[in-house]
């Protein structure tokens, strides 16, 4: 028998959470924290099935909006009161993240997001070119402008973020239900009474949907359009490195190719990586024309890293939106928003972003509001009927498309 069937007799709930990802998993954990006495998660697979297990885990505050700064504060002050509060905690690494710079255009908008990044709290310096040179990164001396640092960045262990979920979801007696597919949602009078899903109907008042790249199809069932879609990202995993120790590195972004490594397993370097010229779609097998390309953009920037073999490769569909920034607030219908639910996606960030955007979700479910983050223009009214946003892209993202089908 499954691990959580032992309650799909019980139809009726307080909150129908959908998805059992890092977003969804989450939500269902702080709603039981804060008090909520009946929950139920359902999970068309498994927990940590998509995405959620194959992640990179880069955790970053030095985003290029308030939004991204604010939700990557409090997704790492969550990490770092995880193992307090829940039976597991997620693995988090202060790793410490530097973003380069390669051009005077670069450098300029670097220092305006320092400046924003600083008002906002978040620890962040600016390093000349001399002064990375002059310090163990393993990057080519001369290679960059310049760059931002951040020491308080760093990254957890994706399998291990399910862990820790999934135990605090049993610990927290969140009835979970995998192998559930949600089919749809039943409203009266504007706001839901109920879902449906593979293994019956549940009546419930609340509801939050995610789905991570299938978030679209979420909301088709539900009856609504949600501008979302799904890329492939390919992460590889090198042979042990002898030229530098990769746990005494920081970790880098390369904001121009979409490039970023961190510490990997048995003394090797996890690096990833995304084709800004790859159309959308759901896409799991590896790309190996691509990853010749990236390698030698990584080895120019890092020259250890020459000569080195793999030691795993793999490749998983990740989330994005349009303008690469998340989506919170009710589901939209033509009919207008349906009263009692809250859409809930990360853009692309699931384990940079996962748990405050959860924390929103919950806080929307529980009181109606979110006393921390402004949620003005992070909702689906921001779309247009073609899927177009009002606001500006997100700029510190991997090379997500820029269109959602709809």
């Amino acid at each position: 028998m499954p691990a959580f069937r032992s309650m799909t007799s019980i139809r009726s709930a307080d909150v129908v959470v959908v998805g059992g990802g890092t977003v969804g998993a989450w939500t269902a954990v702080l709603l039981a924290e804060s008090g909520v006495p009946n929950i139920v998660l359902i999970e068309a697979r498994t927990l940590g099935d998509g995405a959620s297990s194959r992640a990179a885990g880069m955790v970053r505050a030095q985003g290029g909006t308030e939004t991204a700064i604010r939700l990557g504060l409090r997704t790492q002050e969550f990490y770092a009161a995880s193992g307090d509060r829940f039976p597991l905690d997620c693995g988090f690494v202060a790793q410490g993240y530097l973003m380069p710079c390669f051009t005077d255009a670069e450098v300029a908008q670097a220092h305006d997001r320092i400046a924003l990044q600083q008002r906002l709290g978040l620890e962040v310096q600016w390093l000349s070119g001399s002064e990375i040179d002059d310090r163990n990164t393993g990057l080519a001396p001369g290679v960059t402008l310049g760059a931002s640092y951040a020491p308080g960045d760093g990254y957890i262990d994706a399998p291990r973020n399910v862990l820790a979920y999934t135990a605090a979801l049993t610990a927290h007696r969140v009835d979970v239900r995998e192998r559930c597919k949600f089919t749809g949602l039943r409203t009266a009078g504007g706001r839901v009474v109920g879902v449906d899903t593979s293994d019956g109907p549940i009546d419930t008042e609340h509801v939050v949907l995610t789905g991570g790249p299938k978030l679209a199809k979420v909301g088709a069932a539900a009856g609504a359009r949600i501008p979302a879609g799904g890329a492939r990202h390919q992460v590889v995993v090198t042979a042990p490195v002898s030229a530098f120790d990769v746990h005494d590195v920081p970790m880098v972004f390369d904001l121009t190719s979409g490039i970023y490594w961190r510490p990997g397993e048995a003394g090797g370097l996890l690096w990833g990586m995304s084709n800004p010229d790859e159309p959308p779609g759901v896409a799991a097998d590896f790309d190996e024309i691509y990853y010749q390309k990236a390698r030698d953009r990584i080895e120019e920037l890092l020259p250890g890293l020459k000569g080195l073999g793999l030691r795993r490769t793999w490749a998983a569909t990740i989330d994005y939106t349009p303008d690469h920034l998340p989506i919170l607030g009710p589901l939209l219908t033509d009919d207008g928003p349906v009263e009692g639910t809250v859409v809930a996606s990360p853009a692309g960030h699931g384990m940079m972003w996962g748990p405050a955007v959860a924390e929103v979700a919950a806080d929307l479910t529980a009181t109606g509001r979110c006393d921390w983050l402004d949620l003005t223009d992070l909702g689906l009214d921001r779309f247009d009927a073609e899927g177009n946003s009002r606001l500006a892209p997100e700029p510190i993202s991997l090379p997500f498309p820029e269109k959602a089908a709809l």
